[in-house]
């Protein structure tokens, strides 16, 4: 599965972006899809997932009430809405994809299987 992320870019703190994760012919639906990001200097982390069929979604905590994870499995794209956007927020986001079924959502970047390349979030202050 080939993941292509898109959206980053620069904004102030307090504003909004959306960034978008799509594949390339390769329906999306059958995959609980997760983004992460990754800070210069720091560990990638979990910033929210969503299940195959978008029932079910996690946040990280430093997150919750901010973004929001969605998917169109018709368009095959999954989305990440940011609002009130901090200087922290500033870090790689990739958009990933989890192959197995297991009824759990995972937080856990090891048990993604397939990467996007990572679009550029920068929130200046």
């Amino acid at each position: 599965v080939q993941l292509q992320a898109c959206g980053g870019g620069l904004v102030q703190a307090g504003g909004s972006l959306r960034v978008s994760c799509t594949a390339a012919g390769r329906a999306l639906s059958s995959y609980d899809m997760g983004w992460f990001r990754q800070a210069p200097g720091k560990e990638r982390e979990l910033v929210a997932a969503i299940s195959w069929g978008g029932s079910g979604t996690t946040y990280g905590d430093s997150v919750k009430g901010r973004f929001t994870i969605s998917r169109d499995n018709v368009k095959n794209t999954v989305y990440l809405q940011m609002s009130s956007l901090k200087p922290e927020d500033t870090a790689v986001y990739y958009c990933a994809a989890r192959g197995r079924r297991t009824g759990v959502l995972s937080r856990r970047d090891n048990e993604y299987d397939y990467w996007g390349q990572g679009t550029q979030v920068t929130v200046s202050s």
